[in-house]
């Protein structure tokens, strides 16, 4: 009995020492607005870090970006601005979430972001097709009603 106690208290400290690992290569640093190419004229109005717990746990930065009306006329064009600056800047432009999301791969497959107009997002947050969090749909309403150019932004670590 005596033999089996070394034995089962190293394999607890292992068991201990793997699990507190598990998952530590994935996010080696916060994503940060520093990650985030932005176009010129456009600034973030809105930021909110949201994690998700759960059996896929993950974080993501969520973001409202606006134009300058000097700059854009519409969401759009600084939707396509932003994706100009992405595909300059070497990341993968592809398919987002919905039928209207885009999303990119930083070079590397670091970072991965999804974005759309507001308008857009709008309709995909009420149509329950993607999850924003409250500010964040609401920085992107307040945006709406002030008639700026804006687009959401999520970005999280890796790709998906």
């Amino acid at each position: 009995m005596r033999a089996r106690a070394p034995i089962a208290a190293a394999l607890a400290a292992g068991l201990a020492l793997a699990l507190a690992g598990c998952g530590a290569g994935l996010n080696k640093r916060d994503l940060g607005l520093r990650d985030v190419p932005l176009p010129a004229g456009a600034r973030i109005a809105n930021s909110v870090k949201v994690c998700d717990r759960g059996a896929n746990s993950y974080c993501s930065e969520q973001m409202v970006v606006v134009g300058a009306a000097s700059s854009y006329a519409t969401s759009a064009d600084l939707l396509n601005a932003y994706n100009h600056l992405l595909k300059k800047t070497g990341w993968t432009v592809s398919r987002g979430n919905t039928g209207k999301q885009l999303a990119a791969e930083s070079p590397g497959n670091e970072l991965r972001v999804y974005y759309d107009t507001a308008y857009n997002d709008l309709l995909a947050i009420d149509s329950s097709w993607i999850e924003r969090s409250a500010p964040i749909g609401r920085a992107l309403s307040a945006a709406i009603f002030a008639r700026q150019s804006a687009i959401s932004l999520m970005l999280v670590r890796g790709s998906s």
